[in-house]
């Protein structure tokens, strides 16, 4: 049974009302086994599922069955409130526990350690069978953008070190073009001492408003957002992006960038959790 602090911590991250008190999901195409800590927590504590909830956790699990095998070694697990239940499924599947599983960040190292399963790390393999992560927008090109949760870094290193990469999101981050619907701006990864250098560098060299580049504050704490790397995080908005792949080496070239959240051609495939309880794949 995992630790009610850790479990509440885990169940905010995916969304779920930890309050509501019921003896079973409402939502008829959820049905699943119990067996795992995370699942029984769903079972216990909710009393419904939202649509978004539904979606995401149907991508999750499609994307699980698709494409982690027993055959596998090593597998990449991201960061976000969709992976939680990727971590679900994985519990679920007995044969695949033998799995060495690298995180991305400090929730998902959580949700290694608290399912039991075997964690390692980049440096230990450097090779990695198949990553699944979630997105906050995704283009038709399986362009990304990345690092809602200021984990943008490690989730580029474990996504290319992969053989495979795959995005699983809900239907609302489906978008003909990047900058349309995640509206936040990309995330960029700046070196402390560095952030006003580079919010001017956007202004002067990108020709950005001072208007669409923000500091990321943090909620829970004074000043900003800080990085499992110890870093700043600036959100930057272009708008529509015409071209993903420029625009990033662009940013990339500035001094104090320590990563950018966008992700370009890296997908293999993208899951997207439909509202009305189906599963549509895009491919590259």
């Amino acid at each position: 049974m995992l630790r009610h602090g850790l479990t509440g911590f885990l169940m905010r991250t995916a969304g779920v009302n930890t309050k509501l008190r019921c003896c079973r999901p409402t939502t008829p195409f959820l049905s699943y086994s119990y067996s795992s800590p995370l699942a029984s927590f769903h079972y216990k504590h909710t009393m419904s599922v939202s649509p978004v909830e539904a979606g995401k956790k149907l991508a999750a699990y499609k994307a699980v069955d698709d494409y982690i095998s027993p055959e596998h070694k090593v597998v990449g697990i991201g960061s976000g409130s969709t992976v939680v239940y990727a971590v679900e499924r994985i519990l679920q599947r007995p044969e695949l526990k033998h799995i060495v599983y690298v995180p991305t960040s400090f929730q998902s190292k959580l949700l290694i350690i608290e399912g039991g399963l075997t964690m390692g790390t980049v440096e230990q393999f450097p090779e990695i069978d198949v990553t699944i992560d979630g997105a906050d927008e995704v283009d038709p090109h399986l362009n990304a953008i990345k690092g809602g949760g200021a984990c943008q870094f490690q989730e580029k290193v474990v996504a290319e070190a992969a053989k495979k990469f795959v995005i699983i999101a809900d239907y609302r981050k489906k978008s003909n073009q990047l900058g349309v619907q995640w509206t936040k701006g990309v995330p960029i990864e700046v070196v402390p001492m560095t952030y006003k250098v580079v919010i001017k560098a956007l202004e002067n060299k990108l020709s950005i408003k001072p208007q669409q580049i923000t500091l990321r504050m943090a909620v829970n704490k004074a000043g900003p957002v800080v990085t499992d790397n110890g870093n700043f995080v600036i959100d930057a908005h272009f708008g529509a992006i015409q071209d993903p792949a420029t625009l990033l080496k662009e940013i990339k070239l500035l001094t104090g960038v320590y990563e950018v959240g966008l992700f370009c051609n890296m997908a293999e495939t993208a899951y997207f959790g439909e509202s009305d309880g189906t599963v549509s794949t895009l491919k590259a």
